[in-house]
């Protein structure tokens, strides 16, 4: 069944209940990131594992986004500041006691000059068995983005190397 979520700006990752946040280094460099967070939507199911589907909606003002598991959710891009800032909020969906959820991928250049540090945060509000399921997904939550990071950063070695 759609829930309609609360709509929240992008200081909500800094006011949510819940604000879990994970950091990655790629080899890439921002542009690349980016352009793969926010500009090749349709291909994150080749490097996010638990995303089925994602495809970009009202002329890529937001997204429609298919989990295994068959969660789904139809989102907004809220931000999208080429090579620093990818975030969209979730609009509707049919996850159970999610009540307002923002995710924020941040990129910067890697301290030591090549490479991007994505720092992904996932600020999300719900009722309390949702905080509670959400705060015991958090390790799963971690493991589910490094492994996604790692995964694209290989795509992305991939292309450099096959000059696609």
């Amino acid at each position: 069944m759609a829930r309609s979520l609360r709509p929240v700006g992008l200081d909500f990752t800094g006011s949510a209940p819940l604000r879990p946040t994970f950091t990655a280094r790629t080899a890439a460099p921002p542009q690349a990131v980016y352009r793969a967070l926010a500009e090749e939507v349709e291909g994150w199911p080749h490097w996010f594992g638990a995303v089925t589907l994602a495809r970009p909606v009202r002329g890529g003002a937001g997204r429609e986004v298919r989990l295994r598991g068959g969660a789904w959710f139809r989102e907004t891009v809220v931000a999208a500041d080429p090579e620093q800032r990818y975030a969209y909020r979730v609009d509707e969906t049919n996850v159970p006691g999610m009540r307002a959820l923002l995710e924020e991928w941040r990129l910067a250049p890697a301290a030591q000059g090549h490479g991007t540090e994505v720092r992904w945060t996932f600020a999300a509000d719900g009722s309390a068995s949702f905080r509670l399921a959400l705060a015991g997904a958090r390790p799963g939550l971690g493991h589910s983005f490094r492994t996604a990071v790692r995964a694209l950063d290989a795509r992305l070695a991939d292309r450099r190397w096959s000059g696609g």
